[in-house]
């Protein structure tokens, strides 16, 4: 019998076998899961929150601290990615991704997510202590799940709520030294959550159709751009209020204080810009929604000048 398979095999033609080859994913990809760009921004507002607190961390837990808030940022925006591998596939700016684009399996970044977080929260715990841990796994949960998973596909508010998400890292640096939460942390946590949603709002408005395109029920594609636009400036006016807080509450000095009623009054300046862009009936831009891009790119500025003031106020 296997001599008679044995002859058949040799005198049928051999197939044409195709070499199938795992995935492989550069090491760029899993940079970019992390998504690198939102960790810098949470590397320096974390940093912040732990250079003002009051109390003493040594040079190698402070490290350790500022590594594990953008480690267990990053792991958060993999467990993202992996979620939203779907609606990333069917908009222009987030197709090119490691998932959508077929470079990185969706399961191996789901545990490369999870794993991150897990590492980053008990790394975070023995570093420093209890409270910075349980607050970085807090940030996380809030983003992967309430935000990415509960809110995002769900509500027009997914951005307000959602805010929270990003608004941690101060909370997590000034925990880290101190073990507790205190009021001034809190306060540059609100500033964080105000600022959010002029700065996505502004954003979603010149890149409505693609996410009308995914399904996610942004602002604009819900309520339309004009309302939208009146959002926008609401939320800059109530930004300015409570970023100016931390000055009469006498937290910080006067150099904080100026900084950010200058600043504050800047960027309502854009929204402003924003609010009154030459439009039609149902405020669709007229302009190519140039007012809402010049925002989106001083709310960077905005958020970065604000922390270095709180720095440099304390330095002073």
């Amino acid at each position: 019998m296997q001599t008679e398979n044995l002859t058949t095999a040799q005198e049928a033609p051999a197939p044409e076998i195709e070499a199938v080859k795992p995935a492989r994913a550069d090491p760029r990809d899993w940079l970019l899961l992390l998504k690198p760009r939102v960790i810098s921004l949470v590397v320096f507002t974390g940093a912040i929150g732990l250079f003002i607190a009051p109390g003493h961390i040594g040079v190698f837990p402070a490290a350790i601290a500022i590594f594990c808030i953008a480690l267990g940022a990053g792991a958060a925006g993999a467990i993202n990615m992996w979620y939203d591998r779907d609606i990333d596939a069917l908009m222009k700016r987030t197709l090119s991704r490691p998932i959508p684009a077929g470079r990185v399996n969706p399961e191996a970044a789901l545990d490369y997510g999870v794993v991150l977080s897990i590492v980053s929260v008990v790394l975070l715990g023995m570093a420093t202590n209890l409270c910075a841990a349980i607050t970085l796994a807090v940030s996380i949960f809030y983003y992967a799940v309430i935000y990415t998973m509960w809110l995002k596909r769900r509500t027009p508010q997914n951005i307000v709520i959602g805010g929270g998400a990003g608004a941690f890292p101060a909370i997590i640096g000034w925990a880290s030294v101190t073990g507790h939460i205190g009021l001034l942390p809190v306060l540059l946590f609100a500033i964080v959550f105000f600022w959010t949603p002029p700065h996505f709002w502004s954003l979603s408005l010149y890149a409505a159709k693609d996410y009308a395109k995914a399904g996610i029920p942004m602002l604009p594609v819900v309520k339309g751009a004009k309302h939208t636009r009146l959002n926008v400036l609401v939320y800059a006016v109530v930004l300015l209020l409570v970023a100016v807080s931390p000055w009469p509450l006498h937290l910080l000095g006067p150099v904080y204080g100026l900084s950010a009623l200058v600043m504050s009054a800047a960027f309502l300046y854009f929204c402003w810009g924003v609010y009154t862009d030459a439009q039609d009936a149902q405020g669709q831009s007229l302009t190519g929604d140039k007012p809402a891009r010049a925002a989106f790119k001083f709310s960077l500025l905005y958020l970065f000048i604000i922390f270095a003031a709180v720095a440099v106020d304390r330095l002073v």
